[in-house]
């Protein structure tokens, strides 16, 4: 007999316009769904989540919105996991840049990708069947020791 999920797992959805607003929106979205499944997650874990919600509807919503007024997030929790994905239309693959201390702005994936990386997650960029993309990025609930650096 398979095991029963445990009560926090479950995958939730939702949209936003590709506003400004819906980045703090989104943000206090994904915390009071974690807060309110119970999820197990450590402070830091829930703090790193959070800001890799806001670095990706962030991009979603300076880059994508021309193409792509409505934005998901998608948030999936396993048992000792934790992926957010943020879903766009815009058909572009951004990739990570290199830290530039000349540069005011444009860090945000690498910034995802080391807190990902940090966690012992994974992360990446996935293009959707209607020719946009999904961002993602998964924590453990337990932090890990070792992790594999995502390739964004």
């Amino acid at each position: 007999m398979p095991a029963r999920p445990l009560s926090y797992e479950g995958v939730w959805r939702f949209t936003a316009p590709a506003v400004d607003a819906s980045v703090p929106q989104s943000r206090r979205a994904v915390r009071e769904l974690l807060a309110r499944q119970g999820v197990p997650a450590a402070e830091d874990t829930v703090q790193g989540l959070l800001l890799i919600v806001s670095e990706l509807v962030t991009n979603a919503v300076r880059h994508a919105a021309l193409l792509s007024p409505e934005v998901a997030v998608e948030l999936a929790i396993g048992s000792g996991w934790v992926r957010v994905s943020v879903e766009d239309a815009h058909p572009y693959r951004p990739r990570a840049l290199e830290a530039d201390s000349a540069q005011t702005g444009g860090r945000g994936l690498l910034l995802v990708r080391e807190i990902t990386r940090e966690a012992g997650g994974r992360c990446d960029i996935e293009q959707t069947a209607g020719g946009g993309k999904v961002i993602w990025a998964e924590l453990p609930l337990v932090p890990a020791l070792f992790g594999d650096p995502a390739p964004l």
